[in-house]
């Protein structure tokens, strides 16, 4: 099979193991049929921004191209800092995108990826989130009715947690074991009175399973702007990167806004 066109982040489905597709052009492919599949990906050396459309040389926070990078609302700093999120008092690059994004449910959560980790993600994100970061483990924290108080828990948390994920440890599977519910409690604890009322009561714990042959033990990042010619047989896929030969390793949301060829 060939297939050609624009590429996009991989969409998701949870379930066990976890249901990857990949959007190119028109088409769409399901990625874990092709698990033990020798595949061949050439970068066409095009790109157009996924706002507006523009031809480009390089990309902006995966897929823009400079101006929109700007001024859209889908790269405020509240898209990687939600504490500085704004939209609450009025201030926005986009105020119905905003309603949409930032004025509806949030949700604080503790995952295990490479490690203990603390982050936010707004309702509909819900597995997916997890899904895209390469999360073993999850557990949700607190539910707030906008994005800048989940922000300002998550700040809080981050005092005794982190908020980053080593994505070499999380593709080859190392990290340590913690109870994500013992932990909830203790975090809780540790949280200003005045964000208790959004801690929520129930600890369903979340185990994602990804379409892994085995965990590779040494990683080699591809690049496709380098090297624009790539092939293996995926070996699996977890979070957003695909594993050729076990160790050949595509972040596939990197490269969004890229043409490419995709050969099987």
């Amino acid at each position: 099979m060939k297939y050609y066109g624009q590429i996009s982040k991989m969409e998701s489905q949870l379930n066990n193991p976890i249901l990857y597709k990949m959007n190119i052009g028109e088409n769409q492919i399901e990625l874990n049929k092709l698990i033990n599949t020798k595949i061949k990906i050439r970068f066409d050396n095009k790109i157009k921004c996924i706002e507006c459309n523009k031809t480009i040389k390089k990309t902006f926070m995966q897929g823009y191209c400079y101006p929109c990078f700007i001024s859209s609302p889908k790269t405020s700093d509240c898209i990687f800092k939600p504490h500085l999120c704004r939209a609450h008092i009025g201030d926005s690059k986009d105020m119905s995108w905003s309603q949409k994004n930032c004025l509806v449910e949030q949700y604080v959560y503790l995952s295990i990826t490479s490690n203990l980790k603390v982050g936010v993600t707004r309702y509909s994100q819900i597995p997916t989130r997890w899904v895209d970061q390469g999360a073993h483990f999850a557990i949700k924290f607190a539910k707030t009715p906008n994005r800048y108080l989940a922000g300002l828990i998550e700040l809080e948390i981050s005092k005794y947690i982190s908020d980053r994920t080593k994505w070499r440890q999380m593709i080859k599977g190392e990290y340590d074991f913690v109870n994500l519910i013992d932990k909830k409690i203790e975090l809780s604890l540790l949280l200003s009175n005045e964000y208790s009322e959004y801690i929520i009561n129930q600890n369903d714990l979340v185990k994602l399973h990804y379409p892994m042959k085995s965990n590779p033990e040494k990683i080699c990042s591809i690049n496709l702007d380098k090297t624009p010619d790539v092939s293996g047989i995926i070996t699996g896929i977890k979070g957003q990167y695909m594993i050729l030969d076990n160790y050949n390793v595509l972040n596939v949301r990197k490269y969004t806004g890229y043409y490419i060829n995709i050969e099987y």
